[in-house]
């Protein structure tokens, strides 16, 4: 009987490990990056391929880089809402247009109610993604004057996320000199 109580315990442990990690929020990973520079990237523009973006022309802004693309089911959930961000002018958004094809997210923009996008960067092999440590489409990054990232929202964003973290840590970063 006593040879069945090391495996049984290691079997409780591992169930209590499973439990626990099911009660976890995915969207809730931490980012590694947070409190870390931007990426370093220099890509063509989605509407104006011949001119480049990159985190340089972004310095002294407080900006949201928001991974995008036309294939990107979940995407069209949160697009309203970027679209409705960019009328208010409350946040500069900068998008990151993730191993797509210009032409198809050119069109995407027009079917799904315009480009809220100050500008969208091309990220055709998705080399910049992996910098940022994206592992699924949308995700969304805070990024302070000085090109730090400050916030990661993993997946669709939703009004909740916008007016109780994103906002309000956005207003604390333009108040930072």
């Amino acid at each position: 009987m006593r040879r069945y109580l090391l495996p049984l315990a290691a079997f409780l442990v591992l169930v209590g490990f499973l439990a626990a990690g099911l009660r976890l929020d995915p969207r809730e990973v931490p980012s590694p990056l947070i409190g870390t520079q931007v990426p370093a990237f220099k890509l063509p523009q989605l509407q104006a391929g011949d001119k480049t973006v990159s985190p340089d022309d972004l310095k002294g802004k407080v900006w949201l880089l928001n991974v995008w693309a036309s294939w990107c089911v979940s995407c069209r959930q949160e697009h309203p809402l970027l679209v409705q961000l960019d009328k208010q002018k409350r946040i500069t958004i900068i998008g990151l247009n993730y191993k797509d094809e210009r032409g198809a997210a050119i069109q995407w923009l027009q079917d799904h109610g315009g480009d809220p996008y100050e500008v969208s960067a091309v990220d055709a092999d998705g080399r910049t993604g992996i910098n940022f440590g994206v592992y699924g489409v949308p995700e969304t990054f805070l990024i302070d004057k000085q090109g730090v990232i400050r916030h990661k929202h993993i997946g669709p964003l939703t009004p909740e996320a916008l007016e109780k973290t994103i906002l309000p840590l956005a207003k604390q970063l333009e108040q930072v000199g």
